[in-house]
């Protein structure tokens, strides 16, 4: 997932991509699965981890509870999770049962504690007693929503909660046909960070990791996916059972449903779409299957089973989640030429870094995504050679400069920190550049000063060590010192501390250089202090979307009518199909009131919901009085086919932007 700078803290704070979704008792045939899947594939993924460290490992750093959540997994933990649930698409709700079992860590503990958010609670039961057990629901936050407290006996095993989700559930969508622009109605979920207690009650923190099963009703003809074993095909009566080996943390529980077909990439990788975009979908990614070797070959095996990608309709607020097994993927990715798959590689690095290895608390998110980053380019490096990696390291370094800036504008020097302090916050404010792209300046800053062959040799012990677990940033940094910096003097010239626990960019931050962003900038100077209005001499056919990005980010911001005109003729800019372009067009339509340009403005934004695409984009409207009417106009169409995470970001900067303009 990526993210986008802009002038507002709170708002760019939000703008983060990158970065998902009848009878409680029935029999079912298990629906047909993909292939490679089944018992010896199983045991193969459950065999790379110690089976109690699988389901139980919770370091005692964060046993104290996390901030956004009401578990106390010091006391009492989920172990394992089962789902039985219902898809009503004409009430846009869920309804069923989540059974938990329990992993007792305090023999003393008599209270098991979960998150809940907008969820009607029916009955709570214990293990197999067929009388309703007593329970209480904390009033409600609304950020953090309603915490369920169930007493629990010594003896009891397994809690049973039944529910029903409502229609606003956030991270739920529940589209329709024409929204999904399908024939069938759509239904996806997006768990990150903390809305996976909107669908399901849980201990909603990423230090809890549980494995999980389901059985699941949709209407006939819809098929039915989550992040676990799935199927291929739909089934006859609608009915579909899941299983996910593998203990994860509750916010990549997922779940999508609706008219879908699968297409095999290769032996343990596919892609699921709807009929119109499967086959491209298929061909976009076919490179997943070297991405997954060239992974492997660098820092262990993969260790999920498969790793297939589910396009889904564009009202997806982010470019990708990383959920096991099942990518959730914007159909924005989707160019025609694979210019845009370093997304794909980076949902794939979740697979070690993330997924396998998590953070514990969203104070550490930068566990996950620096981590992340550095894969990607290592993977892209590897796929597609060093200079192509150089430009994706320095576009990145451009965003982070930028969200740096702002967060110094703004008063917010302390959200530059890799480290940070979420508390009474929310956790999405945590989600910018400074995560993702320090990140991985600080491990490419790490690699440089100890070399790149122990370096990779530390990281791969990394994933190993801490394998199906959650750790926090403290941690970390003991891992570091322990296995390698205490033997590397050369590494005494990386500041940890300063760049974990201090602002902005270090002294030692690497140096990123593109020879190919070199020739861009020579191309465009020689165009902008010519006379020739038609850029004519810029090898734009020549270059690659990065060349063409670097080229469009580094115009003025003041451009003349005609030059505009001549811009968007020669590279039919208005109309490309490439998004990552056609965003970064649209900024300069915004700032120059380039008035032939708001039509593709007006069809960017109704046609798909990617927050990183989006709120930018109003951002831009609302500076000027005659944007902001703009904006309110088109969102007021717009917003009923965004997702509730691009919703609320909208509606904070519409908010603003109104209240500043009274």
């Amino acid at each position: 997932m990526f993210t986008a700078p802009s002038a507002s803290s709170a708002i760019r704070a939000a703008l983060f991509t990158l970065l998902t979704f009848g009878a409680l008792t029935a029999c079912t045939a298990p629906a047909e699965r993909a292939p490679g899947v089944g018992e010896a594939a199983d045991e193969a993924s459950i065999d790379d981890a110690d089976e109690d460290t699988v389901a139980r490992a919770t370091p005692a750093a964060y046993a104290h509870g996390d901030p956004h959540s009401a578990a106390r997994p010091d006391q009492i933990a989920i172990r394992h999770l089962t789902l039985d649930l219902t898809a009503d698409f004409d009430a846009q709700v869920l309804r069923g049962r989540a059974s938990l079992t329990l992993d007792r860590r305090d023999p003393s503990a008599d209270v098991l504690h979960l998150d809940t958010r907008d969820l009607d609670i029916v009955r709570v039961r214990l293990d197999d007693a067929s009388d309703d057990a007593p329970y209480t629901l904390d009033p409600p936050d609304p950020r953090l929503g309603r915490a369920l407290h169930v007493p629990v006996g010594p003896d009891v095993e397994i809690v049973h909660v039944d529910y029903a989700t409502r229609p606003e559930a956030a991270a739920l969508q529940w589209l329709t046909p024409a929204q999904a622009d399908s024939e069938a109605p759509f239904l996806f979920s997006q768990s990150q960070a903390i809305l996976a207690r909107t669908w399901v009650p849980c201990q909603d923190t990423p230090a809890v990791r549980m494995t999980y099963d389901a059985t699941v009703r949709v209407p006939p003809g819809l098929l039915a996916v989550m992040s676990a074993e799935n199927p291929v095909a739909p089934t006859a009566d609608g009915v579909y059972t899941f299983r996910m080996p593998q203990a994860i943390p509750s916010y990549l529980l997922a779940i999508a449903a609706g008219d879908l077909r699968f297409q095999s990439m290769g032996a343990r990788t596919g892609v699921y779409a709807g009929p119109k975009v499967v086959e491209m979908a298929a061909w976009e990614f076919a490179e997943t299957e070297a991405m997954i070797e060239q992974t492997e070959a660098l820092y262990g095996p993969y260790r999920w089973g498969r790793f297939d990608v589910l396009v889904l309709p564009p009202s997806f607020p982010f470019g990708g989640m990383e959920n096991p097994r099942l990518t959730f993927a914007t159909p924005t990715i989707l160019a025609r030429d694979r210019s845009l798959v370093a997304l794909i590689a980076h949902e794939l690095a979740h697979s070690w870094s993330g997924n396998l290895v998590t953070n514990a608390t969203w104070d550490d998110f930068w566990l996950n995504e620096g981590f992340t980053v550095y894969l990607e380019r290592r993977i892209m490096e590897a796929v597609k050679g060093g200079p192509y990696a150089e430009m994706l390291a320095q576009l990145g370094m451009q965003d982070l400069r930028a969200t740096v800036a702002d967060l110094d504008a703004d008063g917010q020097r302390r959200d530059t920190w890799l480290h940070l302090n979420l508390a009474g916050r929310d956790p999405d404010d945590g989600m910018t550049d400074v995560a993702y792209e320090k990140g991985y300046f600080l491990l490419r800053a790490l690699e440089e000063a100890v070399g790149r062959e122990r370096f990779d040799v530390w990281l791969q012990g990394y994933f190993d060590r801490y394998a199906f677990q959650s750790l926090d940033t403290a941690t970390f940094v003991d891992d570091l010192r322990t296995h390698l910096l205490a033997d590397t003097p050369a590494a005494e010239a990386v500041d940890i501390d300063a760049w974990i626990y201090g602002p902005g960019l270090p002294p030692q931050t690497p140096r990123v250089a593109s020879a190919a962003f070199a020739q861009v900038d020579a191309a465009r100077t020689r165009w902008l202090e010519s006379e020739a209005i038609a850029p004519t001499g810029v090898p734009w056919d020549d270059w690659s979307t990065h060349e063409r990005l670097h080229f469009l980010r580094g115009l003025p911001d003041a451009i003349d009518a005609a030059r505009m005109a001549a811009l968007d003729a020669t590279f039919t800019l208005s109309d490309t199909g490439n998004s990552e372009l056609r965003h970064a067009w649209l900024h300069h339509v915004i700032r120059n009131d380039y008035a032939p340009g708001y039509p593709s403005l007006e069809a960017f934004l109704g046609g798909m919901g990617r927050r990183k695409f989006v709120a930018p984009l109003f951002e831009r409207l609302v500076e000027t009085p005659a944007g902001l009417a703009r904006a309110q106009a088109l969102y007021a169409r717009f917003r009923p086919g965004y997702h509730a995470v691009t919703q609320g970001t909208v509606d904070a900067l519409l908010a603003s932007a109104s209240a500043d303009s009274e």
